[in-house]
Order: C-alpha cells, then sequence, then structure tokens
C-alpha cells in the first residue's frame, strides 16, 4: 500500500505543477498568476476541495503535459460561504477546451446548479481546442453546454476575465450575472489573429475586446480594475449582497447605522434649480448603511445608476438618474442597463428602490436605429412582471413615460412618494408650448409675450400635491426623513415572505 500511496503523491504533485515550472516562470515573469493562485486569493485559506485534479488530456501522448486539461475545478468557501470555483490554465495549452476540460466543466456546473453553490469563473483561455473540436464527431458534443443555457439564475453566476478569452470563456462571461475584466486583457468571440485569417480584418486586441470597449459599447462587463486581486475582491463583494441561490433571501449584514438617522444633508446636495446638475451617487451614499454602495456598470449609460447596497443590513438594488450624464435623461444603453439589473435583482431576491430625477428619454434618430421603443418597453416589461418589494421616490423631476419606468404608481410598486420640492407632469410646459404652438410662435409679431402668455395658460400643477391630493401617490417625504422612511417601508413590503419574489424574470437572458 505505500507504494501505491507514494505513486499518488507523485501523480499529485505532478498536477499541481500544471503545465510545469517553465510556464509557471513565464506566466510570472508576465506579471500574471496561475490558475491555482487565483483560486487561493478568492477562497478561504486551507477551504479548497478540488476534483478532477488527476485529469489529463484523451489524446493519445499528451498525458504527460496535461495537467487538470486546462481547468482547475473544485468547491472552496468565500467569506464562510461554499462556492464552486473554475479557472482556466494558461500553463496547459493555454487554456483551451479539450474533450476532458468540458466534461470536468460541465460537471462543475452541474454541482452548483445540484447544491444550491454559486459559480465563480476565474477566466483566461483560447476557446475550443484543435484537434478535439474538429471533424464532425470532435465538434458534435463541444456545443453549448445545457447547463449554461438553461441556468435559469437558480444560483448566481459570476465571471472574472483574468487573461485573453475566447469562446469558452467568454460565452460564460455574457452568460453570467456579474463580469469583472483585468485591463489590458481581451474578451471576444475569436482573437486578433483568428479574425485576420476569417474575415482579413487586422485589429489590436484591445480594440478588439478590451475594457473600453466593454464599459462604453457592450456593456458586456460590470467592473473592471488594474489587478487580478481587485478583480477577485470585486466578485467577493458582489456576492455578499447576493443569496447562494433563488430559494434563499440574501443575508443580513448589521450594523450600527442607524434607520432613525436623518439625512438633513441632502437640503444641501439637490439644487432647487431643476437645471443645475448634482451628483446622485452623494445622495445614495447619504441614504445608505455607512455611506457604502457597489455601482454595477458605471461608464455603461451613464445617465443611470445601477447599485447594491444595504439598509438596516438588507440588501437592495437602487436605480437611480444620474443629473451629471445628460441631465439624467434615459437613452439605449440606460435601458438595457435598467432591464438587466431588474431581472437580476428580482431573481435573488433583492428589493429594488428607484430614485427619479429624469426629464424624460433621449429621442433622437440614433436612437430610434438603436430600438429605443423597443428598449423602453422591456424595461418596463421587465419592471411589470418583476415581484420584489419596490419602493420609489420622486426626488426632483419626474417627467413623461420616463416616470413610469421608473417604476411611478400603477407600475408595480410597494410605495411611491416625492419629496415637495418634485416636479411631475407629462413634459415641461417649454417642450409643450413649443410642440402645440411653433408655427404660430414663429409667425407671431411679438413672440416673446406671446409665449409668456402661453407659459401662464399652460402652468400645470406639476407639484406632487395634487397627485397626491387624489391618492395617485402615496405621500409626500421630507427629504430629510426618507432613509427612515425606505428602512420603514423596506420592512413592511417584507413581512409576509421576507423579500422573496416569484422569480418571473429569471429566465429572461442575461445582457440585452
Amino acid at each position: 500500500m505505500e507504494s501505491y500511496v507514494e505513486d499518488l503523491k507523485n501523480r499529485r504533485l505532478r498536477a499541481e505543477r500544471m503545465g510545469g515550472q517553465h510556464k509557471i516562470d513565464a506566466l510570472h515573469a508576465l506579471g500574471k498568476k496561475t490558475a491555482r493562485e487565483r483560486i487561493a486569493i478568492l477562497v478561504d485559506e486551507g477551504s479548497f476541495l478540488e476534483f478532477g485534479k488527476l485529469n489529463t488530456s484523451e489524446i493519445p501522448g499528451q498525458e504527460e503535459k496535461s495537467s487538470g486539461d486546462g481547468v482547475i475545478c473544485g468547491v472552496g468557501r468565500v467569506d464562510g460561504r461554499p462556492v464552486v470555483v473554475q479557472a482556466g490554465d494558461k500553463t496547459v495549452f493555454a487554456g483551451t477546451e479539450g474533450a476532458v476540460h468540458i466534461r470536468k466543466t460541465k460537471a462543475a456546473h452541474a454541482y452548483a446548479l445540484k447544491r444550491g453553490l454559486p459559480l465563480v469563473n476565474l477566466s483566461e483561455g483560447g476557446g475550443l481546442r484543435m484537434p478535439d473540436g474538429m471533424g464532425s464527431d470532435g465538434i458534435s458534443d463541444k456545443l453549448f453546454p445545457q447547463e449554461m443555457l438553461t441556468h435559469h439564475r437558480e444560483v448566481p453566476m459570476v465571471t472574472a476575465i483574468l487573461g485573453d478569452s475566447f469562446g469558452g470563456p467568454t460565452w460564460l462571461a455574457v452568460s453570467s450575472d456579474f463580469v469583472t475584466q483585468l485591463n489590458g486583457t481581451c474578451m471576444g468571440v475569436a482573437g486578433p489573429r483568428m479574425l485576420e485569417m476569417a474575415t482579413g480584418e487586422k485589429i489590436e486586441e484591445e480594440q478588439l475586446g478590451g475594457v473600453e470597449v466593454h464599459h462604453h459599447y457592450t456593456g458586456q462587463i460590470d467592473q473592471s480594475s488594474e489587478t487580478e486581486e481587485e478583480c477577485i475582491a470585486q466578485i467577493k463583494r458582489f456576492l455578499s449582497f447576493l443569496p447562494s441561490h433563488s430559494e434563499e433571501e440574501p443575508p443580513l449584514f448589521l450594523n450600527d447605522d442607524s434607520v432613525e438617522r436623518r439625512v438633513d444633508q441632502l437640503l444641501s446636495l439637490v439644487p432647487e434649480k431643476r437645471n443645475r446638475a448634482y451628483n446622485m451617487k452623494k445622495v445614495i451614499a447619504a441614504l445608505v448603511d455607512d455611506g457604502n454602495f457597489f455601482e454595477i456598470k458605471p461608464e455603461f449609460g451613464p445617465a443611470l445608476l445601477t447599485v447594491l447596497a444595504r439598509i438596516e443590513g438588507r440588501s437592495v438594488g437602487i436605480i437611480a438618474n444620474q443629473p451629471m450624464k445628460y441631465a439624467g435623461a434615459a437613452g439605449v444603453q440606460e435601458c438595457e442597463k435598467a432591464t438587466d439589473f431588474i431581472c437580476m435583482c428580482d431573481s435573488f431576491h433583492i428589493p429594488l428602490i428607484f430614485l427619479h430625477d429624469i426629464p424624460g428619454f433621449r429621442v433622437s434618430s440614433e436612437a430610434e436605429k438603436g430600438k429605443i421603443p423597443t428598449k423602453i418597453m422591456m424595461w418596463n416589461q421587465a419592471l411589470a412582471q418583476s415581484t420584489v418589494p419596490k419602493v420609489s421616490v420622486v426626488i426632483r423631476k419626474s417627467v413623461g413615460a420616463a416616470y413610469g419606468n421608473m417604476c411611478g404608481p400603477t407600475m408595480g410598486a410597494d410605495f411611491v412618494v416625492a419629496w415637495p420640492s418634485a416636479e411631475i407632469n407629462f413634459t415641461g410646459p417649454e417642450v409643450g408650448i413649443n410642440v402645440v404652438y411653433g408655427r404660430e410662435l414663429m409667425q407671431s409679431e411679438n413672440p416673446k409675450e406671446d409665449r409668456e402668455k402661453l407659459l401662464e395658460k399652460w402652468s400645470f400643477d406639476s407639484s406632487p400635491y395634487k397627485a397626491a391630493a387624489k391618492h395617485l401617490i402615496d405621500d409626500v417625504i421630507e427629504p430629510g426623513e426618507t432613509r427612515k422612511f425606505l428602512a420603514k417601508t423596506l420592512e413592511l413590503a417584507c413581512y409576509k415572505k421576507g423579500s422573496l419574489s416569484e422569480r418571473k424574470l429569471a429566465n429572461w437572458p442575461t445582457g440585452f
């Protein structure tokens, strides 16, 4: 038996060397970490249980140089909670996916779903491996795994792109609930070399699928960072707001920040003048526990903020307009961002808070080409089908159809309230007059005087008191009592069954 045990130890030691010490040294020379080093940063010390450690490629003759077949899988704990981990191994065939690699990751994904454990992907790799995927037989059993396509948000799935990633790692990322990407890396369907050979197009990796592309154009990442450690820390922070699986609420994080705390500083943060900008992030910081929040997609659709935070220790998702960008008006990207966030929060039982300061949508010919009517209605459909508790506060203005998209009356909120300075209307009087009387004013002998008369005539009461008097909104509240109001209404909304939703949006595709 001792000889058998010694043989096993040698096999394990060889597996831990992955593609060999020379390849590990080459990674370190580039300032990069190995798959095992990345796992060690993610999980609690001593908690990782690896499976498939003795895997190798099933291609004859490749056994000695294919430890793990390009991926390391197992179960570890993150802040005490178990998670399934998949880490692409760049030292073995550049992290490409062979038959055994795919078999192992499918098993890992299936186990995460079976036992209700979040799935964390530490990704780097070149997609399907050749020759494993070649021929009608090679490709026929290596298409998209059903576990990924029918994931149904049963457990959180998160991905860090920590090196150039094409094919499989990209499919995982865009199917995830949260994605962070290391600066200087590329994520795409295929790399520049494949692109040039297939189409003749020559392009640098970062122009093809770098952080800036995904932040500003695709919205396929939620955060980015300069270091691998920071990317992994972002994953850990995101997971702290979510439950481990779809049958439980997010964990409570109790703290000393009293819900009775007034936020009278909001009186000076939010300007009275409608056309003056301010930073909505400062409002959010004043409202949430200890001023801490975690922003999702900060550079995509910047006129809308989507953040995770806590109030009275409870995870909440906040959707807020950002007057610092486009005066808070929403465009195509903002609509996609809101829809994606609502789906994620509703699927994982995270109550939603809406903070309005929106003058409407950014309509234009370019927006129409971007299908903004469809995007607006997808946002509305997601909102209408969401069943988590929802509380809506009109901070300064909420105009036109956007009032509905921000969860105004009749849109399913538990409570809709406004500050006394709020302005609610179909459109501003100036815009309405231009639309209805524009031609007449152009032909008028005294257009300025005629415009003033029309403005006086069109001075509809946009204050919240008229809606409150008819019980079309629930109340008008002091700005200083907003935190207390949110805490109390969330407690009421979660009284019957906590924040558990009906998960009607769990099957909506990730990313729009």
